[in-house]
């Protein structure tokens, strides 16, 4: 049985959109909450242990109901109250993750590493989640394959099998892949032996997920680094962990008040994990200082533009490309963006010239040239960050803008609206 205490977010219509009137300076302060990027793969992960593991830093949006159904679906007890969630693990969960929810989030993967390691076998539907390129799972079922698992994909699902368990393996990954990391690192810590990943994934969210399986008893070393060592354990037992803070929604803040010409306050921010954004926005004339318990962004005349190239942790990350080119189509100057990570991540280039910004795409660089003011216009968000992106855009813009596709922006930031009006912007949602 899942219950949950929360103020929305996945009952929100598909339909719903954001009205937003131009103009405002964000002045104020703001919270993080914890990292919707890493909140969905420890839930994913409490699947390694039977019994009652809880997460707590638990943010508020639909994301977290989703992946609480799927648990849900395979065997779990999930309750929720606040920002604290706890998942109860039956000794032998199920071990089927159908299409019609797995089609709604990508992290829903990431129960397939912990399905195999658990119970020897493994059927999770192709996933969705937005429309930001081909994400291909080949690295996932490669790294399976190493542990000793059989992988294929048949009628839309990633079936994999490996009932005598997972035997440790040296794994290469050809791209630092974030999913494959994780996906290999849970099904690990319970296969027999030593298994090393090269070339893994270094952001945040894969230390957090590390951090909360060593709590439950997984004997893991190389956090952070591009070589992760992990020697099997037998079982592993629940524990309690907090979800490291969302270093893309402070990213955003920050972005917002640069933009804006505002200053913002930012409790909870790890600007250790924001190094080359934070970089980049102080290039762009940023005044950033640090806090008790974060940082303090301040504006005070037009941004200078930014040159800026994603890649993978620790460099600029792909989340942020919609609000650096937001930025650019506003600031002083010519900027080149360049994207490594998703093909596809432009697509909402289309919505922000709707609203006069003068930016032309070649391949995987972006062209921007920036002008003093947008104007508003009807635009559509296509995907979580594109949505928060053409927010930001809509608050530099001259008189009304509205964003359909409210429900993307609801799946990574809790509450923005009203997060949006405190800080003294005329934003509501219909």
């Amino acid at each position: 049985m899942t219950t949950h205490n929360r103020k929305g977010g996945a009952t929100m219509a598909n339909n719903d959109r954001f009205r937003v009137q131009g103009g405002a300076r964000l002045h104020g302060e703001v919270h993080i909450t914890g990292a919707k990027n890493s909140v969905l793969k420890l839930m994913a992960a409490s699947l390694l242990a039977p019994g009652t593991s809880t997460i707590t830093n638990v943010p508020d949006i639909a994301d977290v109901d989703i992946m609480a159904d799927l648990l849900t679906r395979l065997g779990c007890s999930v309750h929720r109250n606040g920002s604290e969630i706890s998942i109860s693990v039956p000794d032998k969960p199920g071990h089927r993750a159908d299409y019609d929810l797995v089609r709604k989030m990508r992290a829903s993967i990431n129960v397939l590493g912990p399905l195999v390691a658990r119970t020897g076998q493994a059927e999770v539907a192709l996933p969705g989640g937005d429309a930001i390129g081909s994400r291909g799972l080949d690295f996932h079922i490669k790294g399976l394959e190493a542990l000793g698992a059989k992988a294929h994909i048949e009628h839309g699902y990633v079936i994999a099998e490996a009932p005598s368990g997972l035997m440790g393996a040296t794994i290469e990954l050809d791209f630092p892949s974030v999913g494959a990391t994780e996906n290999i690192m849970t099904a690990a810590v319970l296969a027999q032996g030593r298994t090393t990943i090269d070339n893994a994934a270094r952001e945040p969210d894969i230390v957090d997920l590390g951090e909360f399986l060593i709590a439950m008893g997984a004997k893991i070393s190389g956090l952070g680094s591009p070589i992760i060592t992990i020697e099997g354990v037998k079982k592993l037992s629940p524990t309690t962990h907090a979800t490291i803070a969302d270093r893309i929604i402070t990213g955003t803040w920050a972005f917002a008040a640069v933009m804006t010409q505002g200053d913002i306050t930012i409790h909870g921010a790890r600007p250790q994990d924001l190094e080359i954004p934070l970089e980049k926005l102080t290039s762009a004339g940023a005044i950033i200082t640090s806090t008790d318990d974060g940082i303090r962004v301040r504006m005070d005349s037009r941004p200078q533009s930014i040159d800026v190239s994603t890649l993978p942790y620790p460099g600029f990350p792909t989340d942020l490309l919609p609000m650096v080119i937001a930025l650019n189509s506003i600031a002083t100057g010519d900027a080149i963006v360049t994207e490594n990570v998703f093909e596809s991540r432009f697509m909402f280039v289309n919505e922000l010239t709707r609203l006069g910004a003068q930016i032309t795409v070649d391949g995987h660089h972006a062209s921007i040239h920036g002008i003093s003011q947008l104007s508003g216009a009807p635009v559509e968000a296509t995907d979580i960050r594109a949505g928060a992106g053409l927010v930001l855009a809509a608050l530099v813009s001259e008189g009304e803008t509205t964003i359909d596709g409210a429900f993307h922006v609801d799946r990574g930031y809790p509450n923005f609206a009203e997060q949006l009006r405190a800080l003294g912007a005329d934003v509501v949602r219909e």
